[in-house]
C-alpha cells in the first residue's frame, strides 16, 4: 500500500523507547524501520540498510535505559553503544531525550516534527 508519508528510521541505545515509538508511528500510518545501530560496528549501517527519509534518534541515560529494560550491563557497555550510535546522532533529523517523557509524549514530539515536513 503506497503512502505519501516519509520512511522513518529510529535509532538509540537499548531501552530508549525505539520499539514503543515505532508502534505508535505505524498506528498513524508511518512506515518505520527499527535500526539496531547500537549493535553494529558499521558506523553508517542505519543508512546502508534502510536509508530512511527521516532519522529519529532517541536518547536516554544509562540509569533510565537500565531500569526500563532491566539490563545487566555496565557503564562501558552503554558507552560502547553511544560510540556506535555517534554517526547516526550526527545525522539525525530529530533527537529526543526520552528520560523524563512518557511514551505518549515521545510520540507526540516525533509526530509534531513529522507534520512539519
Amino acid at each position: 500500500m503506497p503512502t505519501n508519508k516519509p520512511l522513518v528510521g529510529v535509532v538509540g541505545p537499548c531501552g530508549s523507547g525505539k520499539s514503543t515509538l515505532i508502534a505508535a508511528l505505524e498506528k498513524r500510518g508511518y512506515p518505520c524501520r527499527h535500526i539496531a545501530q547500537e549493535h553494529s560496528c558499521v558506523k553508517d549501517m542505519w543508512k546502508r540498510i534502510s536509508n530512511p527519509d527521516v532519522l529519529v534518534f532517541l536518547q536516554a541515560s544509562f540509569p533510565v535505559c537500565t531500569a526500563r529494560r532491566q539490563l545487566n550491563w555496565n557503564d562501558a557497555d552503554f558507552a560502547e553503544q553511544q560510540r556506535r550510535l555517534a554517526h547516526a546522532l550526527q545525522h539525525a533529523n530529530l533527537v529526543v531525550d526520552t528520560d523524563t517523557l512518557s511514551p505518549g509524549e515521545v510520540a507526540t514530539r516525533v509526530l509534531d516534527f513529522l507534520e512539519t515536513l
